[in-house]
Formats: C-alpha cells, sequence, structure tokens
C-alpha cells in the first residue's frame, strides 16, 4: 500500500527572504517600482509627498491583515458587495406574456398503473448470491419457479 503525504499548514505562505511571503515581495517590488517611476517624473518635493502615500499604500496592503485574511481580499469583497443591490425584493407579479404561455403548457398525465416490488425471501437472496459470487456460471433454478412466484401474486 502506497503512503501519501498530507500537507499540514496550508494556510501558511511560503516564505522568500526572512519572514516576507511571496505575495509580500511582489507587491514590495511593484511598489518600487512606482515609487522609482514618481522619482524619475516628478520634482523631489512632489516626489517625497508621492513616495509617502505610495509607501503607506504598498506597506498597508503587503503587511495589513483583517480577520487574518490579506487587505487585498477585503477590498475584492467589499467591492464585490458594493457592486451588489442592496435590498433584493421578489416581484411575484406575472406579465401577460408569461401568464399565456404557463396556462399554453399542458400537463403531462402521470400513468395509472404503479409498479410493485416483488420481496424476496431469504433462500432466493442466497441464490442471487451465488450466482453473482460464480460470476453468472451458476444460473439459479428453473425458470418455472420464477412464473409460479409471480402467478401467486
Amino acid at each position: 500500500m502506497q503512503q501519501f503525504v498530507v500537507p499540514q499548514f496550508i494556510d501558511v505562505e511560503d516564505k522568500v527572504l526572512g519572514p516576507i511571503a511571496v505575495r509580500q515581495f511582489i507587491t514590495i517590488l511593484l511598489g518600487s517600482g512606482v515609487m522609482f517611476l514618481e522619482y524619475k517624473l516628478a520634482d523631489f518635493s512632489l516626489f517625497i509627498f508621492e513616495g509617502i502615500i505610495t509607501l503607506a499604500i504598498v506597506i498597508t496592503i503587503a503587511f495589513l491583515k483583517i480577520n487574518g485574511r490579506p487587505v487585498h481580499y477585503f477590498i475584492l469583497n467589499f467591492l464585490q458587495t458594493m457592486k451588489r443591490p442592496r435590498l433584493r425584493v421578489w416581484d411575484k407579479t406575472l406579465k401577460l406574456s408569461e401568464l399565456k404561455i404557463s396556462l399554453q403548457q399542458t400537463k403531462k398525465e402521470v400513468p395509472e398503473t404503479i409498479s410493485t416490488i416483488r420481496i424476496i425471501g431469504s433462500s432466493k437472496l442466497a441464490e442471487l448470491a451465488l450466482i453473482v459470487d460464480t460470476g453468472g456460471v451458476y444460473q439459479g433454478e428453473n425458470l418455472s419457479t420464477d412464473k409460479n412466484l409471480n402467478n401467486k401474486k
């Protein structure tokens, strides 16, 4: 029998540099790239102002956790919640066209015959088990006994 290793800590992120996870490292790299562009494109005093704001956003996204989950999950859930309607109302009135279609549909008739299930006795169960165990080599008793059982009902 082959044994498999079951992962134990699936909620722990992989670490890249010391305590910094892959997600945090990529966020910091992207933030550094944005700050480099700000440095090249803006005046130094404007760069300081933009850099502080960018640094605050990058640190928040990289390291802050809300309810044990990274903040970007919180932001995505917040945006999805704001996109949905706050109040959902069920309008149970039908349009005239829908009402006509529902009235025109014919109901399917249920057949009157009800199939009954034949109760199998313990001797018959033993015989069926023997047929299954032998792979169908043993054919069972004559078919006449099955016909007699059906006629008794």
